[in-house]
């Protein structure tokens, strides 16, 4: 299953609501990037809804593939089991990575049952999945290679361009200094070719390491 994430880097937010038996349920799906902004982002949701009594949550930090993601839950008060477990199966399931939610649930005076929180609890952190999906705010996360080339001011525009225009290659960023470099993510080989034909064989493509980037999805089944 292909990573995702909120699109638009740490802090980036969707919500949504559920109600269930008059109950409702909050949740909001937010972008972090280590655990410290994550428990952040639940602070703030009690801050905000201080008059509710629970808000449960769940994180997961890392790809999918990593010996080091971390996943955290907390039922905050519910029946053990019954929201923080669900939630983050239901992240899990759906492939998000990077990301916290947070369900803030305002009792309505009916009980739903252990069964029935699992479902209420997993139910609104799919429903926030599902508004960012609906919106086109999820992308994919991948390992990707790290490279930078060091290009004149007057050609970083039209090569930069040109590197876009290739669905393999990511143009992290540019830095406009003595020279402008810009900082990209794809295959070695292909990019060494892609700048020797955009630079005239000028381009040097200097490696940089790994790291994770944000990749565009291509269509709506990748975001699911």
């Amino acid at each position: 299953m292909t990573d995702l994430t909120l699109r638009g880097g740490p802090g980036a937010r969707v919500d949504a609501e559920t109600e269930v038996k008059r109950s409702r349920f909050l949740c909001r799906l937010v972008r972090v990037s280590d655990e410290e902004e994550a428990r952040a982002a639940v602070e703030q949701a009690r801050k905000e809804h201080h008059s509710a009594r629970h808000h449960c949550s769940a994180f997961v930090l890392g790809g999918s593939g990593e010996p080091g993601q971390v996943r955290r839950s907390n039922d905050d008060g519910e029946p053990s089991g019954t929201a923080g477990a669900p939630m983050l199966e239901a992240l899990t399931g759906r492939g998000l990575i990077d990301c916290v939610a947070v369900v803030t649930r305002y009792f309505g005076g009916v009980l739903l049952g252990a069964g029935g929180l699992v479902r209420a609890y997993s139910d609104a952190v799919l429903a926030a999945v599902d508004a960012a999906a609906a919106d086109a705010l999820l992308v994919a996360r991948e390992r990707r290679d790290l490279f930078s080339v060091a290009l004149p001011h007057a050609d970083a525009g039209r090569v930069e361009a040109e590197l876009r225009r290739h669905a393999g290659v990511v143009v992290l960023d540019t830095t406009y200094a003595e020279r402008a470099v810009l900082r990209l993510a794809g295959d070695g080989g292909e990019l060494e070719s892609l700048v020797a034909a955009a630079t005239a064989g000028a381009g040097e493509v200097v490696p940089l390491g790994h790291e994770w980037v944000d990749v565009e999805t291509t269509g709506p089944s990748e975001r699911m």
